[in-house]
């Protein structure tokens, strides 16, 4: 009987793949003033919560940790909502394809805010 391979969960890698999908996405956009203003906000929130997360890694205290994914996580709040935009107006030609970016943002907010959760609950208990 063969297993299947375990799956590697590697946060940075999924944000560095992240990062990389909002830039492509925003390199996709026209170049209308609506275009280009929403694309740079984009372009701002969805690759930071990469760099917030190599600076939690880094964090202090737990409480520096926290602070750190929580910006991220309020970077992610941010895409989210630019993308949902996008996808108004629309801004590109196939709302569709937005699909997964968007799904993403969903699921990597999920993580951060239960990262944030699970921390704050330590620091809670040693206290």
């Amino acid at each position: 009987m063969t297993t299947e391979p375990e799956r590697r969960f590697d946060l940075e890698e999924r944000l560095l793949d992240y990062a990389a999908e909002v830039i492509r996405l925003t390199e996709s956009l026209g170049d209308s003033r609506a275009q280009r203003y929403v694309g740079g906000q984009l372009l701002r929130s969805g690759t930071s919560p990469l760099a917030h997360h190599g600076e939690a890694q880094s964090a202090e205290s737990d409480a520096d940790f926290v602070h750190k994914l929580k910006i991220g996580l309020k970077e992610l709040r941010e895409s989210h909502r630019w993308l949902k935009l996008i996808k108004r107006v629309p801004l590109v030609d196939d709302p569709a394809i937005l699909e997964p970016l968007l799904d993403e943002t969903d699921q990597l907010e999920r993580i951060f805010n239960a990262s944030v959760t699970t921390v704050k609950r330590r620091i809670e208990g040693t206290k």
